[in-house]
């Protein structure tokens, strides 16, 4: 039995519509074995990928022009998203190459009985599309397929009639049904769902850096055109989309998934990834951004054990920024504490030194760390690294992060962002604290928190939240760079006085006032 035959062609007018359409299909992956947001985001991303790609080719083979020249697709009939997954329809040849309707084969498969689908794209579709990246002459686009698709053994959809219902639903999302003057490129929703997977772990921070940080973190860095740019542990690849975002600052709401020659677009962002699972989430959010071919490795970054490094070919070995934002509290083995100078088995301070090494001189980075990084002192491998980021690099900014930064992101630890160019060494350090502001899963950091921040870093200018503390100052202390404050005391004693003249001057009109009426009064009785 067929299920929607024929999906109606559905059109996006409103953000609140394209909203509706994603949870719609996260509610059916949600009903077939896919419970959590960690389960139903992979499923997701797989499809998503092959329906935009599907549709990116569908249109370079259009724009061709000429019968003379043949459009290689990267994906070959039947497996391509058009033959099996679409909706049937006799009148839509989306190619002139094939000669056949939209979803030809997902009717064959139908036709052939309940269960057919399903087989079809455990057992044929899924050894087909990982197998493209193993070809010598594989294309980026064919191994940014092939590591999609690698680690999924077999579909978690539990019923055929489940998997058409999302196949028909994700099949409508397409570029010619949004609006994008009314509408967030869908890389921004993608995010979203990103950000519920980050929720469901129980180490988020380090899968989801929230969006409002990263942009601050992206906007005081400003990445160039023609910088290199990387992230050492990237998770699912924020940094380098929002600094892809920040250079060409209009995205579209589609990939242009073509191949562009180096180093003029996608040659300049670089990312590690460890997790099986984030890897090919990472690809496809930065696809979804517009990066036509992200250069992702995937392996330990500070073993530099390697797992797939395809799309990692000719990279430098030292990069213009680095924007990055490692993971909380983490041990690391023997192994990993072998490839640095200074021994630790704390994840943050090896990608301290890593970070360090791999600027180039003049580099700018950006990265969060936990308050440990910042004032333990008692162990040696912490005092030698940030005595080694001072006297290397120019440490000119420190942010206190609130304790509830990255609590929608599954992790509630107090963390600051560093930043520092490499090349002089350190000799002032401006701090802007907002360590007091109350943020919880409700009420979020927001970009409008760094209002006045942005406004006092051209100058590092002091303020009751920001203030300077000099080179000499945290090498007497031990190299804690955790200070206090000190103009806080001071703003809130000047903040008290004035209220407490403006009171005396309430105060004294209040006097007046009756004074004069009193004296009006005694007129009126004399009179």
């Amino acid at each position: 039995m067929r299920r929607n035959k024929q999906a109606k062609s559905k059109v996006f007018l409103t953000q609140q519509s394209l909203n509706r359409a994603i949870k719609n299909i996260c509610d059916v992956l949600r009903r077939s074995n896919c419970a959590g947001a960690m389960q139903y985001i992979p499923e997701l991303t797989w499809m998503l990928f092959l329906r935009i790609l599907d549709e990116q080719e569908t249109l370079e083979a259009e724009n061709v022009g000429s019968k003379d020249k043949f459009f290689s697709f990267s994906i070959e009939p039947p497996y391509r998203w058009q033959d099996w997954a679409a909706p049937y329809e006799i009148s839509l040849f989306h190619d002139p190459y094939f000669h056949k309707p939209q979803g030809w084969k997902r009717r064959e498969l139908e036709d052939k009985g309940q269960g057919a689908l399903l087989d079809f794209i455990n057992n044929e579709l899924f050894p087909y599309l990982k197998s493209l990246g193993a070809h010598g002459d594989a294309t980026p686009r064919q191994k940014i397929i092939s590591e999609i698709i690698a680690n999924i053994g077999l579909t978690r959809i539990d019923t055929e009639y489940n998997l058409l219902d999302v196949l028909n639903q994700v099949h409508q999302i397409s570029l010619r049904n949004i609006d994008p003057t009314h509408i967030f490129p869908l890389s921004q929703l993608y995010e979203g769902l990103l950000l519920r997977m980050g929720q469901k772990s129980n180490d988020g921070g380090q899968f989801f850096t929230p969006r409002e940080i990263v942009r601050v973190m992206v906007n005081v860095i400003d990445p160039k055109p023609g910088e290199t740019i990387y992230d050492p542990c990237c998770g699912t690849g924020g940094f380098l989309a929002q600094a892809y975002e920040h250079i060409h600052q209009a995205p579209e709401t589609y990939a242009s998934l073509s191949a562009p020659e180096c180093p003029s677009k996608d040659c300049s962002f670089y990312g590690r990834e460890k997790e099986n699972l984030v890897y090919p989430i990472a690809l496809a959010n930065l696809i979804l951004h517009g990066l036509d071919e992200p250069h992702l490795w995937h392996g330990n970054t500070l073993t530099g054990q390697e797992f797939y490094g395809g799309l990692f070919q000719d990279t430098p070995s030292q990069f213009d920024v680095i924007l990055t934002n490692p993971p909380f509290g983490g041990k690391e083995s023997k192994q990993a504490q072998a490839q640095f100078s200074y021994k630790s088995s704390s994840t943050q301070l090896l990608f301290l030194q890593h970070v360090i090494d791999s600027l180039k001189p003049n580099g700018r980075c950006g990265i969060v760390v936990d308050e440990g990084v910042l004032f333990r002192t008692n162990d040696t491998a912490f005092g030698q690294t940030k005595r080694k980021l001072l006297e290397t690099c120019n440490l000119w900014c420190i942010v206190s992060l609130p304790i509830g930064t990255f609590t929608n992101a599954g992790a509630s630890i107090k963390t600051n962002i560093l930043f520092f160019t490499k090349g002089q060494p350190t000799k002032k350090i401006w701090y802007y604290d907002l360590s007091d502001v109350k943020i919880g899963k409700n009420t979020p950091l927001t970009f409008e928190h760094f209002h006045e921040f942005f406004q006092l870093l051209p100058q590092f200018a002091e303020s009751e939240r920001s203030w300077s503390v000099t080179h000499s100052q945290i090498e007497e202390n031990g190299y804690d760079l955790k200070t206090v404050n000190p103009n806080f005391k001071i703003y809130q004693n000047t903040r008290s006085l004035k209220d407490l003249l403006r009171l005396m001057e309430e105060r004294n009109r209040e006097i007046q006032d009756n004074l004069r009426a009193l004296n009006l009064y005694s007129k009126d009785k004399c009179s």
